[in-house]
């Protein structure tokens, strides 16, 4: 076996030996150090939202489009109620960050300037009004399962 070979391998088993660590002492990988996705799970998922086009538009007040549709089917899945904010994107990574919004979501894309002030998801382009852009989502940063829960529900409504 080439020296590379038996590295990876070494690599893999400490890896594995980490996880099953860790598990025994009762954290998951990934986390959420503020616990988003727990507090969030059977309560309100406060959820920042910026106009664009069909993917969140504004009727009375109301947002509605395909984002948003998303969102609330993605609040079904984790047993939460959606409560919606509508500002503007700068004002939303603001309370994202102050820890007064859950989720950001709107015509944000996979070359985001947020990337430092958010999590972002990854991109998905199947969703109708996406223009073929990789519309993207924000979290609060370092949130991870939440993150992940996010992810596993955008790539099975509308792929990755």
């Amino acid at each position: 076996m080439s020296t590379s070979r038996t590295l990876r391998a070494a690599a893999g088993a400490a890896t594995v030996a980490i996880a099953m660590t860790l598990a025994g002492c009762g954290l998951s990988v990934p986390t959420d150090p503020d616990g988003t996705l727990e507090s969030v799970r059977g309560g309100e998922l406060r959820v920042g939202v910026s106009p664009d086009g069909a993917l969140v538009e504004l009727h009375g007040g109301e947002p509605s489009g395909s984002v948003i549709d998303l969102v609330e089917g993605f609040a079904d899945e984790i047993d939460a109620s959606p409560e919606f904010t509508v500002a503007t994107e700068e004002t939303l990574v603001r309370m994202l960050e102050d820890d007064e919004l859950d989720l950001v979501a709107g015509g944000f894309t996979s070359d985001t300037p947020w990337v430092e002030k958010a999590g972002v998801s990854r991109g998905y382009s199947g969703d109708e009004g996406a223009e073929g852009r990789d519309i993207v989502m924000l979290v609060p940063l370092g949130e991870n399962a939440f993150l992940s829960t996010l992810e596993r529900y955008l790539d099975e409504e509308v792929g990755p």
